[in-house]
């Protein structure tokens, strides 16, 4: 077998961070996909990754030298109730690798078995979530978001059974490191400060390192920590991107995208849309995403007020200071993302007004979000007119919007052209349209075709380019193509 250099810095955490064991071996692995550039950017051979010792491996067959499998310990508020106790229930650590680039990250194998976590569940994955987290996870690092990846996709040869049954299979998914909000949850809940602590710590060795020359170690974490989630929130917002699913235990303490779940790009844009199917009063719609954060960020500053002072009135004290320059973080990347998105390099004291305007004016348009700032960054090249007004099905509020527009873009010293280009960096013609993401499980869950599966996943790696040919992939769905809810898939 090929060595993986692991170097498992959480398993070297105290006993009660984790559960060790083994994945479940499967009956008939079969890789489906592999993600080469990804493997090659860990330092791992994709040669390697897809010989069958490698599938033995990926499906969790087999443990290379140096592995130390875990199913880690959290705990978390799942829409608004606290569980002392979740934890990985369908998932395992195999340990961690060096990238090139000497950054730390997780191979992590998800489907892998039941663990100690399970709570009665099979720890087992369909093969369509696999491969919709596969897509999302992928789109979103084409998109430059902060997120987990994906390594591989495998199937079992074995069936899941959820309401009917459904071809199982396991995703290998790499992430700078499964710590939640809900890790720390754990802890706190168990009142085990010293488990805080050693928690923390590691947390700012691996993630925050700078955090540790701060006159208060622990209250740097904490403003990191929210300065990370505002950053990564912002551009979920400037995408039209909902999470669908954002408990305390689906929250990076790294500040990247993880457990997609029920997430979904919008389409036309309404800041109440929901798709997942269990967020029936709208918790987590598009609109709430940033004061949900806040939300979860107060918790995570609950959970570590025993580490913030001795005293607990002035540990709240510099807890609600902290939580309170959420918004100086937030607004300002906020802000500057839509304006680049609309063209603007300079800052103007009306553009937050001018944003809010054009958001308005898509509501009350049904224009889609995302090819309205394509049409836009097309149309910011030309003097007057353009194709961005077709998308909206009121276009009066949009025609007294676009005069605002051109007089503000009046004052950039940018041409036409040059101002078209830096647009069409930001502003993606492609995204994962939930009814394309949809056809391709579709097609490779109920009849074994995995053609639409690679055609959307090659087309999501270049979200910024024209790619004549793939047209259809940019358009909105049909009335009868529209997606109106999304599912866990657990």
């Amino acid at each position: 077998m090929v060595a993986i250099a692991f170097d498992n810095s959480y398993a070297r955490l105290p006993e009660r961070f984790f559960a060790r064991l083994d994945p479940t071996p499967v009956k008939a692995p079969v890789l489906v996909k592999l993600n080469g550039a990804l493997a090659a950017e860990l330092g791992l051979d994709p040669d390697w990754l897809g010989s069958p010792e490698g599938v033995a491996m990926l499906a969790g067959n087999t443990i290379p030298g140096g592995a130390f499998p875990i199913a880690t310990a959290y705990a978390g508020h799942q829409f608004g109730g606290f569980s002392p106790q979740l934890g990985d229930g369908r998932a395992i650590l195999l340990g961690e690798v060096l990238g090139l680039d000497g950054r730390r990250f997780d191979i992590q194998l998800k489907g892998s078995g039941p663990t100690p976590f399970s709570r009665n569940g099979d720890g087992r994955a369909a093969l369509g979530p696999v491969l919709r987290e596969y897509i999302v996870s992928e789109a979103m690092a084409a998109l430059g978001v902060r997120t987990t990846r994906a390594l591989a996709a495998v199937t079992t040869g074995q069936p899941v059974r959820r309401e009917t049954a459904l071809p199982g299979a396991v995703l290998t998914r790499v992430a700078s490191s499964h710590i939640r909000i809900g890790t720390f949850q754990y802890f706190a809940a168990r009142g085990d400060v010293e488990g805080l602590r050693a928690l923390a710590d590691h947390v700012i060795a691996r993630h925050y390192p700078a955090a540790a020359q701060a006159s208060s170690p622990y209250l740097g974490l904490l403003d990191a920590v929210i300065g990370a989630q505002a950053n990564l929130v912002a551009h979920w917002m400037t995408l039209g991107f909902i999470h669908g699913v954002m408990n305390t235990d689906n929250v990076s303490i790294a500040g990247e995208t993880i457990d997609y779940g029920p997430c979904a790009f919008m389409d036309s844009y309404d800041p109440a849309t929901v798709f997942s199917s269990i967020d029936e009063r709208g918790r987590y719609a598009y609109g709430n995403q940033p004061p949900i954060t806040l939300w979860n960020l107060t918790r995570l500053a609950e959970a570590m007020l025993p580490l913030l002072d001795e005293n607990q009135d002035v540990a709240v004290s510099l807890a609600q200071e902290a939580l309170g320059r959420f918004s100086g973080h937030f607004q300002p990347v906020l802000l500057d993302r839509f304006r680049r998105k609309l063209g603007m390099a300079t800052a103007g004291e009306d553009d937050a007004a001018l944003v809010r305007g054009l958001l308005e004016a898509m509501q009350r348009g049904q224009a889609d979000f995302t090819l309205t700032f394509r049409r836009l960054a097309d149309d910011a090249a030309l003097v007057q007119g353009g194709t961005c007004r077709e998308l909206f099905q009121e276009p009066e509020a949009f025609d007294v919007w676009e005069a605002r527009w051109r007089q503000r873009l009046r004052g950039e010293e940018a041409s036409g052209a040059e101002r078209r280009d830096a647009m069409r960096r930001v502003n993606p013609l492609f995204i994962p349209r939930n009814h394309r993401v949809e056809t391709a499980l579709e097609a490779a869950v109920e009849r074994g075709d995995f053609g639409p599966f690679e055609t959307l996943l090659a087309v999501l790696a270049k979200p910024f380019d024209d790619q004549p040919g793939h047209q259809d992939h940019a358009a909105p769905p049909q009335q009868h193509e529209r997606v109106l809810a999304t599912f866990c898939g657990t």
